[in-house]
């Protein structure tokens, strides 16, 4: 098996972000700076002035050579730093990213540009930087002047060029050079909508010419239709990777920028008598999971503390159907409990729900009435794997059948 032309590993990026510290009067500055000094001629390191930030944090994945990848994301959660180190534009602080072959990036308007030369000298100086030689940059010049559609403004210098005629020159050198690896960024959103279709085309043509794409963008639709794959990021980690339409479906359900599961915060009043701390859904060996198998066995944890004595104190785990029709409840029935930490288990011996996405409801009860209910987490069922399944059998949309429950002090 050839080796993958991306090979992510452990990748983390630390910034140190700079607060100045005001110093309102000469006295103070003065202080300062004799501080400073006194640190430099005694050898004491000087306090970084600065919060530490992790841009990214233990990323790693692999993309093989003719993959077509989609990087998605909220503001924020890495994409752009990711896409800088895979460019060789940064180095990063933690772990190392192998490339193998040729890439050409188009990360900002106007990247590898130079402002002051015409739009024919930048497609030679462009394409020279890719690694281009002057005989490969010509053959192609006819046909990335075509594509941009700058030939009036050929000899003007790009510094009068409009953010849309930069996008479209520079994507064009990019995607008519044949790197072996080609990465976009977001930038293909200033161009109108006629000319992002253009370039989505040429990306495919480009990928099926057995070279390798990666894709940043916020526009969902253009990331479903040329991605096979897709890399989720959330605050700097790697959310969730693979089969492109089931990653779109974990960032539009909100997953992304938090964990699998949430439990909120306390009201108030639960905090001085009972609340839940902690809930996940996993395989039975133990391994987190929210996505498993018609057929194969699965459990929920709900963990939870006890504050005063409580009677009658009930555990319930719902389920609801994509469409917000409830579909189960399963309990554990009231009893009295003493102070302390708790967990229920759930465990489900084989999975009987039709494939789907499901919500996952978490509640406490003190003699049948409800004290803290919340949506807790989303689970995909899939036929991949399955045993024994057959698609539509069951015409309520999944299969009832007792759940063992169990409960135990921490």
């Amino acid at each position: 098996m050839s080796s993958p032309v991306i090979s992510v590993q452990g990748l983390g990026k630390r910034y140190y972000l700079s607060h100045e510290k005001r110093h309102d009067t000469l006295r103070d500055s003065l202080t300062q700076k004799f501080r400073q000094l006194g640190r430099r001629l005694t050898g004491v390191a000087t306090e970084p002035e600065g919060e530490e930030f992790w841009a990214l944090r233990d990323v790693s994945f692999d993309v093989n050579q003719g993959d077509v990848i989609g990087i998605i994301g909220r503001n924020g959660a890495g994409k752009s730093t990711l896409l800088k180190i895979l460019s060789r534009i940064t180095e990063p602080t933690t772990g190392r990213a192998v490339i193998r072959g040729r890439v050409a990036s188009l990360l900002e308007v106007g990247t590898g540009f130079h402002p002051e030369l015409s739009g024919r000298e930048n497609i030679f100086l462009n394409g020279a930087i890719l690694g281009m030689s002057r005989a490969e940059i010509t053959r192609k010049f006819d046909e990335i002047v075509a594509f941009a559609e700058v030939e009036r403004f050929l000899d003007t210098q790009v510094k009068h060029y409009s953010s849309g005629m930069y996008v479209r020159l520079a994507f064009s050198v990019a995607a008519h050079l044949e790197p072996e690896i080609l990465i976009v960024d977001e930038v293909l959103a200033v161009g109108d909508a006629a000319f992002q279709k253009k370039c989505l085309g040429k990306m495919q043509q480009v990928a099926g010419g057995g070279r390798t794409v990666l894709f940043v963008s916020h526009n969902l639709p253009p990331v479903r239709q040329l991605c096979r794959s897709a890399v989720l990021l959330a605050g700097g980690c790697v959310q969730a990777a693979g089969p492109c339409a089931k990653v779109l479906d974990i960032y539009q359900h909100g997953l992304a920028g938090a964990a699998p599961t949430s439990v909120p915060a306390p009201t108030a009043d639960l905090l001085d008598r009972v609340y839940v701390t902690s809930f996940v859904t996993e395989t039975l060996a133990g391994m987190s999971a929210d996505c498993f198998a018609v057929g194969q066995p699965w459990r929920a944890r709900i963990g939870f503390r006890v504050i005063v004595p409580m009677r009658d104190l009930g555990v319930a785990l719902g389920f609801k159907a994509a469409d917000g029709t409830a579909l189960q409840t399963t309990w554990i029935p009231p009893r009295n409990l003493a102070p302390g930490d708790y967990e229920a288990e759930f465990v489900q011996d084989r999975v009987t729900f039709e494939t789907g996405t499901y919500t996952l409801l978490a509640g406490l009860t003190e003699s049948e009435r409800g004290l803290q209910q919340f949506e807790a987490a989303r689970i995909d069922i899939t036929a991949e794997n399955a045993i024994g399944y057959c698609p539509g059998t069951s015409g309520l949309g999944f299969v009832l059948n007792s759940m063992q429950t169990n409960l135990r002090r921490c």
